[in-house]
């Protein structure tokens, strides 16, 4: 497949019509995103718009299309549609993920997780006094996992919801997913498949050592905590949508 390139010349004649994009102030003048690849290319999209996000029109031009669902070669007549209105938008949800670290560099912070609708926006406070890193927020369209990392030994996890403690996760991991990230990671862990339609969020054991623990289905409002156990021997690693890394200590 062949596309074309503008060249300098073409570039320079409409250069007062080219701007830089700042993603922390101009996301609002955006109408839509044209994403050409595959999902890991529309989940990089996702990440740069961690307030309100525009509509994506996005053509599968990578190894895997499953949220790449226009075929590239009639974009023409796609386009034409979107642009006379004849394409219905369909909304997907978006997990709030929140590090948030304690004053004491002992590890003392926690991991919560919302969900949100994707056209919210995310509001972050930060105090004055405390650290920058005291609280760090993440948007996923498809999952958010606390995983071992590198290391040999296995996770100790604490699950609240709602500040209610539910159980505790020893194995290689959690995956906790949206419904559109039901049939990525979470499917191949082996939890069920959620319709993008349905207001909820997965939550999914990686290989636990348990013969009781099942991926399960909860309500989407409700707040996630995850916390590294006092008795871990290790520290935990957390990913967003397989980026953004970030270490997570004992009582994290």
């Amino acid at each position: 497949m062949h596309l074309p390139f503008a060249t300098d010349v073409e570039l320079k004649e409409h250069a007062e019509r080219c701007h830089a994009f700042d993603h922390e102030n101009d996301f609002f003048k955006i109408d839509l995103i044209i994403c050409m690849g595959g999902d890991g290319t529309l989940l990089h999209v996702s990440s740069i718009f961690q307030k309100s996000c525009p509509p994506v029109l996005s053509f599968s031009m990578g190894s895997l299309g499953f949220l790449t669902p226009f075929d590239f070669k009639y974009h023409e007549k796609i386009l034409n549609e979107v642009i006379a209105g004849n394409v219905a938008v369909l909304l997907r949800t978006r997990l709030k993920c929140s590090i948030v670290k304690g004053l004491k560099r002992q590890s003392s912070s926690s991991a919560s997780l919302l969900s949100t609708s994707s056209d919210d926006t995310t509001n972050e406070e930060t105090n004055k006094n405390s650290n920058k890193d005291d609280k760090i927020s993440h948007l996923a369209l498809n999952e958010v996992v606390i995983d071992r990392g590198p290391n040999s030994y296995l996770s100790n996890l604490d699950l609240y919801i709602n500040d209610r403690f539910i159980t505790k996760v020893q194995g290689d991991g959690l995956i906790v997913s949206t419904p559109s990230g039901s049939t990525a990671y979470a499917m191949a862990a082996g939890s069920s498949m959620v319709h993008p339609n349905v207001p909820a969020m997965v939550i999914c054991p990686i290989c636990p050592h348990s013969l009781s623990f099942r991926p399960i289905v909860v309500p989407a409002g409700i707040e996630l905590k995850v916390k590294v156990s006092e008795d871990t021997r290790l520290t935990a690693w957390l990913s967003v949508d397989g980026r953004n890394r970030h270490e997570l200590h004992r009582q994290d």
